[in-house]
Formats: C-alpha cells, sequence, structure tokens
C-alpha cells in the first residue's frame, strides 16, 4: 500500500519539460548569450595618478606661496605703530605704515594676547576707536586702535 503525499505537494513527478517551482524553465545551451555581467570600474593608470598627484602638489604650492606671501601685517604690530585697512571691516587686510604718512588712519594702543575677546581687551583703554581680532590656529591676540590724525 502506498501513502498519499504531503498536501501541496504534486503525486507524481513531473513529466514532460515542465519546470518544478524555483528553477530555471530551461538549462543554458553552449554558446548561448547569458544575463549581462554588471560594468566593471575601471582601472585607473599611472598616468592617471600623476596627473591627481600633480593637482594636488600644485594645489599645496599655491596655498603655501598665498601663505608666506601674504601682506598682512598685524602680526608685527606692537603698541605705537600706524596702520591703514585696505580691506573692509568684514576681511581687513592691514598695512603697517608710518605714523607720519597720511594713509595711516590708525595707532595701536594696546596689543592684547590674554583674551580674543575685543570688546574686553579695549574696553579700559582711553581713546580706542576701533579693535582688531586676530586668531590663527591656537595663537590669537586683539589690537585696540585710536585715531592717527
Amino acid at each position: 500500500m502506498t501513502t498519499p503525499p504531503p498536501q501541496g505537494q504534486a503525486p507524481y513527478p513531473p513529466q514532460g519539460g515542465y519546470p518544478q517551482q524555483g528553477q530555471a524553465p530551461y538549462p543554458p545551451q553552449p554558446g548561448a548569450p547569458t544575463a549581462p555581467m554588471p560594468p566593471q570600474k575601471p582601472k585607473r593608470s599611472v598616468r592617471q595618478y600623476l596627473r591627481i598627484g600633480g593637482i594636488i602638489l600644485g594645489l599645496a604650492v599655491v596655498a603655501g606661496g598665498y601663505y608666506l606671501n601674504n601682506d598682512d601685517d598685524s602680526k608685527k604690530l606692537a603698541v605705537g605703530d600706524c596702520l591703514t585697512n585696505t580691506g573692509s571691516d568684514t576681511s581687513p587686510e592691514i598695512k603697517q605704515l608710518d605714523c607720519s604718512d597720511s594713509k595711516a588712519d590708525y595707532k595701536v594702543l594696546k596689543k592684547d594676547g590674554s583674551t580674543s575677546v575685543s570688546q574686553l581687551a579695549c574696553q579700559s583703554v582711553k581713546g580706542t576707536t576701533a579693535a582688531l581680532e586676530w586668531k590663527e590656529g591656537s595663537d590669537s591676540f586683539v589690537l585696540c586702535l585710536g585715531n592717527n590724525k
């Protein structure tokens, strides 16, 4: 006596080229095209790496040249020196000048490196008309400026 097949299964194996569930309908034929492969990322040549390296090196040289040739004289100024701002209030470009020069607008009244808040550093300095905060990395100071004229 044979036992009946479990529920949900066909009582007899499939016949005549009908695929079972989850199988491909026909096996791939030799020489037949298969599914397209995803495109591979092209490999970079040595020439491309040299070009990228050259661009990075060029940018580093330009940035270094700007840093070394920056004409901002803020770091050199001391109490009693005179200056002019050739930039704007939000982006100052300081040029140190002789105090007898007619273009010298301001005179340094105090240079404070203990705080970087100009209102606090220049609050008690008599004659202050402007303040300049200078920051570069961890180095910072405030210049309290008065009119030179």
